[in-house]
């Protein structure tokens, strides 16, 4: 409590010295505005004491912040300080004080919220909150989308609202109120405006394979499944592009695309719907080469909140590159659908290698395998996949897929070009290898090996789980520069042996990315907690070492609260300009990303 008598203190000492905020000083004749004024909102009664003082304080921070440093811990002058408060604070103190005014005035609020069901914040009345809908209001509504999507295409079943509100991630489900399958996008545009003039939430919904909680409907709503939106509505083979609807999946274009000679590389793992991989902004393991969804997606279409049809490139357009305007398309890809739905995603192709080979590599430890890595880039070898498991990784593969692999870190390699090419490539890197203590390759040469190799590392997932049946993985991912992976490994290896969890790690390593899969018990919180605390360490460790929190799964709502920590207070601000923008009802995928 010293802090907080030291403040009121100080606040004694020199509060008959200044002018309040705003406030006419009669000695000079002139009307000054403090920076530290802001519009506040209501504040509970309870709480008029608290706010007195707190306002006696913003009035002090101008004239004596070297006072106010040694005494920031306390709680009640802290909490009360608006967003445009903190900000100010944090271009003249420290960014770590700057955070912790911040983490202390969510604490607070959270606390108050219990007791007066409202937010103290002085945005409290401008953010949107959306309540489930009543069984009589479901109903009407039931029968107004019936008209537009058709009977059959509407239900409020129990298990299909559950299975539509829950993803591959560790979150119980969230259901939504209603369920709909659109067919087109003029009947997707008609439901989001019967849906935006009833102030009802919208989640989109592809093949639920996300891993962040995307799809969970935390505030009701209707969830908007594109499953049925299943057409490739333009082709041009000879310019390399494609345009698909929601319901095309990547095995399905790629089983298309195969006899013209040509493939869609960005490979996840699962076989995600391709306008759900733009709306994450996915990748995987050939983005090393061929780039994430971001490099791969040339235009959208996009139905908003109000039910405007937005192509984000120009209508039909599909040109490699262009100068013309802001990229609405890359602001887009990656929003998680929180700024509308995705009804058609114009992609880049590729042709297919004439020649593809595989191989194995095992090192001593993770360190080598990375400097491997690093020094083939170095090379300029065009590796197309350059996949690290560690021991536990690779011991889990062993055993479920039925391999023999050494128990030690290991590389899994491909090489992609002319025969001679893929060739030459190998025998660089195999070289590269063997000066870092890596081992012989064990070559997968044709295509059903190599296919048994690729089909062990994709089901990383349901081997980890096999090593404890009955228990569920929180699956996250990070990513850093290249030269720092084998340091947050390694930390993040001993973090989870000190925990008493299993955790194998597998990383795209060609792009410093890597995936923890955790571990727990799902009828054990506190086997739950452990876990979600390695996730959070590793999370706060990427950021520290100059990365992200997520390079592939996004944010949804596992990873909100690192948002800012990584991007700081202006981006996060710009964001939700931008969200309040397109979305000013807040309905689109609520709760997600970002709150307005």
């Amino acid at each position: 409590m010293g802090p907080i008598f030291a403040i009121w203190i100080i606040i004694d000492k020199y509060d008959g010295r200044f002018q309040p905020s705003g406030r006419a000083d009669t000695s000079s004749g002139s009307s000054t505005q403090s920076p530290f004024t802001a519009t506040q909102a209501p504040i509970p009664k309870q709480m008029e004491k608290i706010s007195t003082r707190s306002t006696r304080l913003r009035r002090l921070l101008p004239i004596c912040q070297d006072k106010f440093i040694s005494c920031y811990q306390s709680v009640f002058g802290i909490c009360c300080l608006s967003k445009s408060v903190i900000s100010h604070i944090s271009r003249h103190l420290e960014r770590s004080v700057a955070t912790m005014l911040l983490n202390y005035r969510r604490v607070f609020n959270s606390v108050l919220s219990k007791s007066t069901k409202r937010s103290f914040h002085p945005s409290a009345s401008g953010r949107q909150t959306h309540t489930r809908l009543k069984p009589n209001q479901v109903e009407d509504l039931k029968t107004l989308l019936s008209g537009i999507v058709g009977k059959e295409s509407v239900s409020n079943a129990g298990i299909v609202c559950e299975q539509h509100g829950r993803d591959e991630g560790p979150s119980m489900p969230s259901p939504a109120d209603l369920v709909i399958w659109p067919k087109t996008t003029e009947e997707v545009s008609e439901v989001a405006k019967l849906l935006f003039a009833k102030n009802v939430a919208m989640i989109p919904f592809g093949t639920g394979t996300g891993l962040e909680s995307g799809v969970c409907a935390v505030q009701g709503g209707v969830s908007i499944d594109l499953s049925k939106m299943d057409q490739i509505t333009a082709f041009n083979p000879e310019d390399f592009d494609i345009t698909v609807q929601p319901g095309i999946t990547r095995q399905m274009l790629n089983h298309h695309l195969k006899d013209y000679g040509l493939w869609f590389p960005v490979d996840p793992g699962a076989d995600c719907s391709l306008c759900g991989m733009a709306a994450t902004s996915a990748s995987g393991t050939n983005a090393v080469r061929y780039g994430t969804m971001r490099e791969n997606v040339l235009n959208l279409e996009v139905v908003l909140s109000n039910g405007r049809i937005l192509h984000t490139a120009g209508k039909g357009r599909r040109s490699r590159k262009s100068a013309a305007g802001y990229n609405l398309t890359n602001l887009f890809v990656g929003s998680e659908g929180t700024l509308g739905l995705i009804t058609s995603s114009t992609l880049r192709l590729h042709a297919l290698p004439e020649a593809t080979l595989s191989a194995v590599c095992s090192f001593p430890d993770v360190r080598s395998a990375v400097e491997t890595t690093i020094m083939t880039l170095q090379c300029s070898v065009p590796v197309a996949r350059i996949e690290l498991l560690d021991d536990v990784a690779i011991a889990a593969c062993n055993r479920y897929s039925k391999l023999d692999y050494d128990v030690t870190p290991t590389l899994f390699l491909e090489f992609h070009g002319t025969e001679n090419d893929v060739l030459v490539q190998a025998e660089t890197v195999a070289e590269i290898a063997r000066s870092n203590g890596g081992s012989d390759f064990q070559w997968a040469k044709e295509a059903e090996s190599r296919n048994k190799l690729w089909k062990a590392r994709h089901d990383l997932l349901y081997a980890t789980l096999a090593l404890q049946p009955g228990s569920r993985a929180i699956v996250t991912d990070v990513c850093v520069p290249i030269s720092k992976l084998p340091d947050l490994v390694v930390q993040t290896k001993d973090d989870v042996l000190k925990t008493g969890l299993i955790s194998p790690i597998l990383g795209h390593v060609g792009d410093g990315n890597f995936h923890a899969f955790i571990l727990f018990d799902p009828n054990d919180e506190a086997s739950l907690k452990r876990a979600k605390g390695v996730a959070v360490r590793l999370a706060e460790r990427a950021i520290a070492l100059d990365g992200t929190c997520t390079g592939e799964h996004g944010i949804g709502l596992g990873k909100k609260g690192f948002l800012e920590m990584e991007l700081g207070p202006e981006a996060v601000m710009t964001m939700r300009e931008l969200k309040q923008a397109l979305d000013p009802k807040g309905l689109m995928n609520p709760g997600k990303v970002i709150d307005l």
